[in-house]
């Protein structure tokens, strides 16, 4: 069955469109935790863009559950979690113009520099996870590396118009969870995904946790941010098999 992480980055992006000191992002993470999620997510960025060094000190310090940071793999983001010793970093890739994270991250091409950069975390004892495509070379590169997880990309299935299509991204992600079984990975999924959507790949027993931020917090604007929260872990749970498979 899996469990809920949720990223709080855009609770940061409102707070940065005003250059102000609200809506504080710690708060969101507090009213998550007191609604049950069993993670909170957020992406440090090398442009700052929402979520700063403040938030995720204070958060280290402040969130009982699973802390888990995202990040490239510039060397002054990788000192930052080797300082603040996340309980899980999530490695991806990071371009300067995209308006959230495209695609995933290369671990086949990059086998070399993310082998370092989990060594290092490895050291700090963080548990690494990559966030990458449903491919089968990916995957098994990801492990290779010694990636303890990998956060499947769900945008694919999210962006999917008509049944069909939805169907034939539904299967790759199940065929990514089946390699990375196989390859001793825990399997993470996110990116997209919403309280309509959502569904389906819930049902994918052997998920373990789903990241999902942007549906969540534009939910909050309208019934606050511990019971768009609850909703969203009402609906994982309504879909997660405890010992079937779709």
């Amino acid at each position: 069955m899996a469990v809920l992480n949720v990223n709080i980055d855009h609770v940061a992006t409102v707070r940065q469109a005003r250059l102000a000191e609200e809506p504080d992002p710690v708060w969101a993470a507090a009213e998550c935790e007191l609604a049950g999620a069993n993670g909170i997510t957020v992406h440090l960025r090398v442009d700052r863009r929402h979520i700063r060094d403040r938030d995720v000190e204070l958060l280290k310090k402040t969130v009982a559950c699973k802390l888990n940071l995202e990040m490239s793999m510039e060397d002054e983001i990788i000192e930052i979690a080797e300082r603040l010793v996340p309980e899980q970093v999530t490695l991806v890739p990071e371009k300067r113009q995209e308006l959230t994270t495209e695609g995933g991250l290369d671990c086949a091409d990059g086998a070399k520099r993310l082998s370092k950069v989990v060594e290092r975390m490895h050291a700090r004892g963080i548990i690494v996870s990559a966030f990458i495509t449903p491919d089968t070379n990916q995957i098994k590169a990801a492990a290779a590396a010694g990636c303890d997880a990998i956060e499947l990309h769900t945008g694919g299935y999210a962006n999917a118009v008509g049944a069909q299509a939805i169907d034939k991204e539904l299967r790759k992600l199940i065929a990514g969870v089946d390699v990375a079984m196989e390859n001793e990975l825990v399997v993470h999924a996110g990116h997209g995904l919403n309280y309509r959507n959502i569904g389906p790949v819930a049902a994918i027993k052997e998920l373990h946790e789903l990241n999902i931020g942007h549906s969540i917090v534009s939910r909050s604007i309208f019934v606050g941010m511990r019971e768009a929260t609850a909703q969203m872990i009402s609906l994982i749970d309504k879909y997660s098999p405890s010992d079937r498979r779709i």
